[in-house]
């Protein structure tokens, strides 16, 4: 069922393992001229542009952009409490990770006099985006509230498709896990104008709860969606910071002969589930278990749910297995390929893992599936994507976070080192720059 990459017997450089290797992706460029007039519609129309196209290519209007706070609490009341107990369970580890990632104020004493602060600041409010599509996502919700609300975010509104099924509102899942969370701002809103939206602002002129409502820009927008979203994050960045273009999700798993052929195939097929362009690769030395894994996915793939959708993922040129001579080759090439998810199923594999450098998250062993991750592991699942790991860090406390310096020196701190500041000065030709500390010293201010 996969297609295969025979690496044996070589050496290939870094430039050859790139172009080498499976990889699908999206080609955002391609659709950034039917994103962009939207986008400018949202800009220049605000909430009439955005609930417009909405309407054309969703086929549903909400009767606001806010959703009714009430609708939000029943949404939860009337949720499974099976589902309900997994979520609270989700939210609280996720919690006690994120909560250990936030930064503290450090001070710097230069020299006596001299000090150097670095203090970290919240942006002030961010747009959290949660898709609709072929799934339901509330894990998403979570993902993203969960680490913005750590870094201490005053104000943050979820923003999600309306659902003809459920009278032009979000999926009323999605509006359970934010009534988990605490939050009650959520808008109806989703794909491309959904992001312009966020990052430009509106009046809410049909608001059922509070009419013509300002729908208040965000600074900051995160979290993922499809090639419309992705490409109106491209464009609206620089009005508003983003966390990434995301691209499809993408698993690989580097195993020797010691995996669970069963295993692997279950994990490759439980992201191949998301979109046919997701991509599932296993790099291995084993070529028997590479035999039994493609034995294992035609059984599992016949017998999933989404059985066209996984064979779709799975056959695509961004899905393979590539064979290796042995481990370390195996960590160049997932080093070379900078998975989202990187499972390692290996002997000792906590020892191998930490050897990878390039991975959004690392799974290890037989126990630490990628769908843990998903959920329930307390670590996140909004990552970088095609290969973009190589040097991007999944969403977290810090994404929220703005590293400010705060300088301060005293008259005899910054004496001391002023000759050498007029001195850089001169010699990149920015005279002025010397002429702001040496007039401070030339009996011409004032105390």
């Amino acid at each position: 069922m996969l297609a295969r990459t025979d690496l044996r017997g070589s050496t290939p450089t870094l430039a050859e393992l790139r172009r080498a290797l499976p990889r699908g992706g999206t080609d955002v460029n391609a659709v950034l001229d039917t994103v962009a007039p939207v986008v400018h519609a949202v800009a220049e129309q605000g909430t009439a542009g955005a609930l417009e196209y909405g309407e054309r290519f969703d086929g549903v209007r909400p009767t606001s952009v806010h959703v009714p706070t009430a609708m939000i609490a029943d949404a939860l009341a009337a949720l499974d409490p099976a589902i309900t107990a997994a979520l609270r369970e989700s939210i609280t580890r996720a919690r006690a990770v994120h909560a250990d990632q936030r930064r503290e104020t450090t001070r710097t004493e230069v020299v006596d006099g001299g000090v150097v602060s670095e203090k970290w600041i919240p942006v002030r409010r961010v747009g959290l985006y949660v898709p609709g599509g072929n799934a339901v996502y509330p894990s998403s919700v979570i993902m993203n509230v969960v680490p913005a609300q750590a870094a201490g975010v005053g104000s943050l509104v979820v923003a999600s498709p309306p659902q003809k099924d459920f009278g032009g509102w979000p999926h009323p899942t999605i509006l359970a896990a934010c009534a988990l969370l605490g939050v009650d701002e959520v808008w109806a809103v989703g794909g491309a104008q959904g992001i312009a939206l966020l990052a430009y602002g509106g009046t809410d002129t049909d608001a059922a709860e509070t009419p013509g409502a300002v729908l208040d820009p965000v600074d900051l927008i995160t979290g993922p969606g499809n090639i419309y979203v992705t490409a109106a994050k491209r464009l609206c960045r620089g009005v508003v910071g983003i966390d990434s273009e995301a691209g499809p999700t993408e698993i690989a798993i580097l195993a020797d002969e010691s995996a669970v052929p069963e295993l692997v195939a279950a994990d490759l097929i439980s992201q191949a589930e998301h979109d046919v362009l997701a991509a599932s690769v296993l790099v291995t030395d084993s070529v028997a278990l590479a035999d039994a894994v493609d034995t294992a996915l035609e059984s599992q793939v016949a017998q999933t749910k989404h059985r066209e959708r996984v064979a779709t993922a799975l056959r695509g040129k961004q899905s393979g297995i590539v064979l290796v001579d042995d481990l370390d080759t195996g960590l160049a090439v997932v080093d070379a390929y900078a998975a989202e998810h990187l499972e390692i199923q290996t002997r000792d594999a906590a020892a191998v893992a930490d050897r990878v450098h390039n991975a959004g998250a690392i799974f290890v062993g037989n126990y630490a599936p990628v769908s843990l991750g998903d959920y329930c592991a307390g670590s996140n699942h909004v990552l970088p994507t095609s290969g973009s790991a190589r040097f991007a860090s999944g969403l977290s406390v810090q994404t929220f976070l703005k590293g400010v310096h705060v300088i301060d020196y005293d008259e005899a701190a910054l004496r001391d080192v002023a000759d050498k500041v007029v001195t850089l000065a001169q010699a990149e030709d920015l005279p002025a720059h010397g002429d702001a500390v040496s007039r401070r010293f030339a009996g011409e201010v004032r105390k």
